[in-house]
């Protein structure tokens, strides 16, 4: 392997691409790739979550194995999203280059920095940035989506306060010592959670989750009535970093999650998934300069006995658009499917892909689909070389030509133990998909498996996917 591409794809200037579609066209295929692994919630809870390095080059002879574990030096982080110290919005700069792996812990509140240049198959923690710095200086908490910015500084948002009250805040780092510069909002959210910035139209949109002492415990329906989760799309103005305008998405909006921008830079317009009504919202910016939303997709609900409540949602949790704009991805972790959007037509969807990964309503379960507007029978299990693939699909990495589409089976450990709890006894997986770039189509690789019940200190929940060399829902670009 060539380690130079793992850090700045190209040389003679910073890192990533210049346009998404030099990415697309052009980019190196993923040899490896980066997992947090989760022990918080676990039968083996007294270990230390970790960083697993995979290997994803048919051509290796550890190919789908995990060749490297980072154990982080405390117990009960809670990893769960990463982002980079310079990705592709930092192209036009040669002094950045993507060295660093930004880590937040959900549960701890600490960052951590990690250095995935040195040896980009045996990262190392290189920086940590520990809870009380990250309070003293912005007041903020339960820290989520991590994203550079040009200027080199690191941007996290957060879900919190230091009391586990709901406040949608940003953390700003420095690039060079990874000392907390304090708060980019200038007036925080009600609610925080993912965020897309897009300085050509001096703009940033950020989503809406839950109260933080509400969720962490688990899920309680009851903590949606009493206005605990929120449903709204906050828009910012860059420039004043002041909140300018806030899209309540109603109750067929509930819990916006990930929020994905087109990719090019001159695009108005984007998806975001909302999990607890299972719809995919088009936002856009409208003729008098503001911006909007409407519901261009919905997965209905199923009708079910034996299970938590009557009615099971999709819960889409996170979603990917192609780098050239042409397909949308999305994951329903409850009703066990990967979906494929061809979003040519950005206001009307057409559903071109469509592959099952196990979920909560299989033949096999206790649940019974008594009414469904989308399949006439429950879907069968995923059995796997003999193994049973627990949880539902969840997380989603799509490789930069678009081919294939990598996917991990936690959420979070909490929810996890709540919805499936033989997933945390048995631990995650992660899968590939094969994709049909022309007209459209999703398949299960039965070559590929990285079963994360066997790991050597025992089942892990593994979660985000990132590539060394940039991916979709890390690289912004700013130039056209």
């Amino acid at each position: 392997m060539s380690e130079d591409i793992l850090v700045d794809c190209c040389s003679g200037h910073g890192p990533g691409y210049k346009t998404p579609m030099d990415a697309y066209l052009n980019g190196k295929r993923e040899e490896i790739v980066y997992l947090p692994c989760i022990y918080r919630n676990t039968p083996h809870d007294k270990k230390p979550d970790y960083l697993a390095t995979v290997d994803v080059d048919p051509n290796s002879p550890s190919y789908s194995k995990v060749i490297h574990r980072l154990p982080m030096p405390y117990v009960g982080d809670e990893l769960h999203h990463t982002g980079w110290n310079a990705c592709s919005s930092c192209f036009n700069d040669p002094s950045k280059s993507r060295s660093k792996l930004i880590m937040p812990s959900l549960k701890s509140d600490r960052v951590y920095v990690i250095d995935t240049s040195s040896e980009p198959r045996s990262p190392k923690i290189y920086h940590i940035v520990e809870p009380r710095e990250v309070h003293r200086v912005t007041g903020l908490s339960t820290p989520h989506t991590s994203h550079c910015l040009a200027n080199g500084k690191i941007m996290i948002s957060c879900l919190g306060d230091p009391n586990g009250n709901a406040r949608g805040g940003f953390i700003l780092i420095d690039g060079e010592d990874f000392h907390v510069v304090g708060n980019w909002e200038k007036t925080a959210a009600s609610f925080g959670y993912d965020f897309w910035y897009q300085p050509k139209h001096n703009v940033m949109i950020s989503t809406e989750f839950s109260v933080p002492k509400a969720f962490l415990p688990g899920f309680d329906p009851a903590d949606v009535a009493k206005g605990l989760y929120g449903r709204s799309l906050n828009v910012w103005d860059w420039t004043n970093r002041t909140l300018s305008q806030r899209i309540d998405l109603g109750p067929d909006g509930m819990t916006p999650l990930e929020i994905r921008f087109l990719h090019d830079p001159k695009a108005t317009e984007g998806f975001v998934g909302c999990a607890l009504s299972s719809t995919i919202f088009r936002f856009f910016r409208t003729e008098e300069g503001t911006w909007d939303a409407e519901k261009v997709i919905a997965v209905p609900p199923k009708k079910v006995e034996g299970w938590a409540l009557a009615d099971m949602p999709g819960l889409i949790t996170d979603i990917l658009i192609s780098l050239d704009d042409r397909f949308l991805y999305f994951s329903n972790w409850l009703h066990g499917d990967i979906r494929q959007y061809d979003v040519a037509d950005r206001r009307h969807p057409k559903l071109v892909g469509q592959v099952w990964l196990g979920g909560s309503c299989c033949k096999d379960s206790t649940v019974r689909v008594q009414q469904d507007e989308e399949l006439q029978e429950q879907p069968d299990p995923l059995f796997f070389n003999g193994k049973r693939v627990e949880g539902g699909p969840q997380m989603i990495q799509l490789s930069l030509d678009g081919k294939r589409l990598y996917v991990s089976t936690s959420i979070y450990s909490a929810w996890d133990k709540q919805f499936y709890p033989d997933l945390v006894k048995k631990g995650s997986v992660m899968m590939q998909i094969d994709v049909n770039t022309d007209t459209g189509g999703l398949k299960l690789n039965r070559n590929f498996l990285v079963d994360f019940g066997l790991e050597p200190e025992g089942a892990a929940l593994a979660h985000e996917i990132r590539y060394p060399g940039g991916d979709c829902s890390s690289d912004i670009w700013l130039d056209e």
